[in-house]
């Protein structure tokens, strides 16, 4: 790799972060995550400017004899690398015991390893990463979604005199598949109303948003006053797992 660059190799090498970015954060936009494509090229083209910094400082002289100051050209790209660790932070968001962004955080920093790649002149390895970086992205994704994972919601049922008791709520579920991992009871009116709050875990792929059948069934049955449904680990770009 030459130290001397000319305004041709140094276009070649933008134009590639360029491109390297904007297909990267097409995927990522049409995906409808917020780090989309002006974020994508943004962070890739920092990262080759920066590189790009490095390389023309390298033909400066070092430290003098006399001179306390250290010329350290590698660490401007570790800067960047640690830097882009804040806007990776702040794309992940924790609500609960869901977690999303991860994906996201991971796509800048990779895309940002990409764009130190392409701006330090490392053509054929920057390239190889992107298109890797877009398998990923894509075809892992596909795959990603058929995987069977576990899901948490809590079901709540308020029940009246004639409604079913706490062992046939017990039974419906089992059979339906879902596994109780936590029950709570709170009796009103007299102990004549009940206020059932079950913790459950059942396996689905990550698209599939839909509640189990058995929610709707418990809503048609006599007695049943109120019910109600809170996911709380949907699918995402990440979950702790999209």
């Amino acid at each position: 790799m030459s130290t001397h660059l000319e305004w041709p190799e140094i276009a070649l090498r933008l134009a590639l972060a360029l491109a390297a970015g904007a297909l990267t954060g097409l995927e990522r936009s049409s995906s409808g995550h917020p780090a989309g494509l002006r974020t994508s090229v943004l962070v890739c083209l920092a990262a080759a400017v920066a590189m790009l910094q490095v390389n023309i400082l390298l033909g400066a002289g070092g430290r003098r004899p006399d001179s306390f100051i250290m010329l350290d050209l590698m660490r401007l790209p570790l800067g960047i690398l640690s830097g882009i660790g804040f806007i990776g932070g702040g794309a992940i968001l924790r609500k609960g015991s869901m977690v999303q962004g991860i994906t996201t955080a991971a796509t800048l920093w990779f895309l940002t390893v990409i764009g130190l790649c392409l701006g330090g002149g490392q053509i054929g390895l920057g390239l190889t990463s992107l298109v890797l970086a877009l398998v990923t992205l894509r075809g892992f994704k596909w795959i990603e979604q058929r995987i069977r994972g576990q899901k948490q919601a809590d079901l709540i049922v308020t029940t009246g005199p004639g409604g079913p008791s706490e062992q046939e709520i017990r039974e419906q579920m089992t059979e339906a598949g879902l596994v109780i991992a936590g029950c709570a009871v709170t009796y009103t009116d007299q102990a004549r109303r009940r206020r059932l709050l079950y913790t459950v875990h059942w396996r689905a792929r990550s698209n599939e948003t839909l509640r189990p059948a058995i929610v709707g069934r418990f809503a048609q049955q006599p007695g049943v006053e109120a019910l109600e449904w809170c996911p709380s680990n949907e699918a995402g770009e990440s979950k702790t797992s999209s």
